[in-house]
């Protein structure tokens, strides 16, 4: 097992900047990033041609006065665009921070102010005019550049960076220090106002480190991924840039996350990450398409059950020859159709983290030979935490990463200590002491098990814990995945505080309860109107009895709201990373959640 000690070695006075630019000098020939234009045609860049956008944006950057200690805010889609400029504010000692594209004026405000930005640079038009309601409030941002300008009136564009003269990035790269911070990563805000995560240049290469070592890949130049969950996420931003600017990654850029499907079919990753629901709606669409075709579900259905157990075993090695030939079989026949017909048939990793995932659900996904491994981390460290790419126990979130090590403190709460643990919240060290104490443990606020492999199993946040009428204190994250395991339910949320007995609220899956009412011959307009269907309700109530049949009866959810709308990230209910924001939930349904205790 490697060592915090052995990692700190390797890294020792490396920056992100030092790291890029060891990366163009082998790899410049090979392409960075890719993108489509408006006539759906594909345009590149490879390393080298990178590595002079970065040199001309920086040496324009500076031109406005940008230097080290600067903070410049971004706020871009996941476009090439993004890259360039993050990585030319760390050659010239300033800190990029992106921020969620999706932030209204008062939270851009709250965020440029809180970080004392000095700069922001926006993606169009929309987000220009956001910034400029509140731009007057804003005693330290100087000046306001856009991307794609239409006649905006910002003070600079992207196109203008672009023409400099380049800076001799080997000159530049000292500007740079493993102490100077590399970024802000600010909380998702759904235990109070954002906290903005401070982390440094040698956070970022140790953990980069880390997870090369997690992956135990022989070459990771020119694996492909595609980028498009938020930058402001620490997960994307690990991804899909930190790791693009030291491993080589083909890094195809996606804007609009929607299409996540349609570019994977075209894309064919060799990576990718995705937030639980990403997976689920995956899930969902395979599932619905093969309901299209009762023979084939059925035939499906039957070799997943066949191949489960086998795939379990072979993950650890312990299969025989002949259950391997079973899967072999069983894979050419029916899983490796499906893996190619959603263009996840090239996976090396597929990855999920930043909310529970259903343990069957996972199983589901590599019983079918989709390489899918649950990650545990938090922005606070830099991403990961726990994570077992290869020998996955689903339902619980991998082992110790190397360098990083993991224990319970006597309440349960993870702690973890390693150089990926970030420096502290900014402007709030009274916040950052209830986390980080003097020996480097991180608190988490997490409440885990571990088993005696050392696999984590992760039982709620400390703070979200139901502690019903009677006095049990229940994980609401447990339950809900298991709610979503019921076929026609795509989202739910778990209510029981101060209760005399747990409810839920469920919300119909989009794809999969159409496609059941149709096939019952049921007749409806809406997903909403099926909510209101006896005959649905009644399915999804017999299918909340199934899935509660693992948990004690003080546990189980006893009655459900059925739901037609479904909850969209970043909204009153979501994060961006489609993280519950229960005081949203609570708060928007209130009376269907007093209808089900009435």
């Amino acid at each position: 097992m490697t060592t915090s000690a052995e990692i700190d070695a390797t890294v020792a006075g490396q920056t992100i900047t030092t790291a890029f630019l060891a990366n163009v000098a082998t790899n410049g020939a090979l392409v960075a990033l890719r993108w489509k234009n408006a006539d759906d045609s594909w345009s590149e860049m490879t390393y080298d041609e990178f590595a002079d956008a970065v040199a001309r944006t920086a040496s324009g950057m500076r031109e406005l006065g940008v230097g080290s200690g600067d903070r410049v805010m971004l706020m871009i889609r996941n476009e090439h665009e993004f890259h360039v400029l993050d990585t030319a504010c760390l050659f010239l000692g300033a800190t990029p921070i992106s921020i969620y594209n999706s932030s209204s004026p008062e939270q851009i405000a709250y965020l440029c102010g809180d970080a004392n930005a000095k700069v922001a640079i926006v993606e169009d038009r929309g987000f220009y005019e956001a910034i400029s309601k509140v731009r007057g409030e804003l005693d330290s941002l100087e000046l306001v550049g856009v991307v794609r300008d239409d006649g905006t009136g910002a003070d600079f564009t992207y196109q203008q960076l672009l023409a400099a003269a380049p800076l001799d990035l080997d000159a530049e790269a000292g500007n740079a220090t493993p102490d100077l911070l590399a970024t802000l990563i600010y909380t998702s805000g759904t235990t109070g106002p954002s906290k903005g995560v401070m982390i440094d240049h040698q956070n970022v290469v140790w953990t980069v480190e880390c997870l090369r070592l997690a992956f135990e890949f022989d070459e990771f130049a020119g694996k492909r991924i595609i980028s498009y969950l938020p930058m402001a996420h620490i997960a994307e931003r690990m991804m899909s840039h930190y790791q693009m600017l030291f491993l080589g990654y083909e890094v195809t850029c996606l804007p609009d996350p929607s299409k996540i499907a349609a570019y994977a079919g075209e894309v064919h990753p060799h990576l990718m990450f995705g937030v639980p629901r990403v997976w689920e709606k995956i899930y969902a669409g395979v599932n619905a398409a093969l309901a299209a075709d009762p023979e084939k579900a059925k035939a499906v259905s039957e070799a997943v059950e066949a191949a489960g157990p086998i795939a379990a075993k072979m993950a650890f090695g312990t299969a025989t020859e002949e259950e391997i030939e079973t899967y072999n079989f069983l894979d050419a026949v029916a899983f490796s159709t499906i893996r190619e017909l959603i263009g996840l048939d090239q996976l090396l990793s597929a990855v999920t983290g930043a909310a529970p995932i259903p343990a069957e659900m996972l199983a589901w996904f590599r019983t079918i030979g989709i390489p899918l491994s649950e990650i545990y981390g938090l922005s606070e460290t830099c991403g990961p935490v726990t994570w077992a790419p290869y020998k996955v126990k689903p339902g619980f979130v991998g082992v110790a990463c190397p360098g990083i090590e993991v224990e319970l403190a006597e309440d349960g709460e993870v702690r973890c200590r390693g150089g990926n643990i970030f420096r502290g919240y900014l402007n709030l060290p009274d916040k950052t002491a209830e986390v980080l104490d003097e020996d480097g443990w991180f608190y988490t606020g997490d409440i885990g098990e571990l088993d005696e492999d050392g696999y984590l199993k992760i039982v709620d946040r400390k703070k979200e814990l139901i502690i019903t009428a009677g006095g049990k204190n229940l994980s609401p994250a447990n339950l809900e995945a298991a709610l979503k395991m019921i076929p026609m339910v795509g989202q739910a949320c778990a209510i029981g505080d101060q209760r005399p007995f747990v409810s839920a609220l469920v919300v119909l899956d989009p794809e999969l309860a159409p496609q059941w009412a149709s096939a019952q011959g049921i007749e409806f307009d809406t997903v909403a109107d099926l909510a209101q269907n006896e005959v649905v309700i009644a399915e999804v109530e017999k299918g909340l009895s199934d899935v509660m049949a693992s948990f004690n009866n003080a546990e189980r959810v006893k009655k459900v709201k059925v739901l037609g709308d479904e909850w969209m990230p970043d909204s009153d209910l979501l994060t961006p990373t489609s993280k519950l924001k229960r005081r949203g939930v609570h708060t928007v349904f209130s009376e269907e959640i007093e209808s089900l205790y009435s």
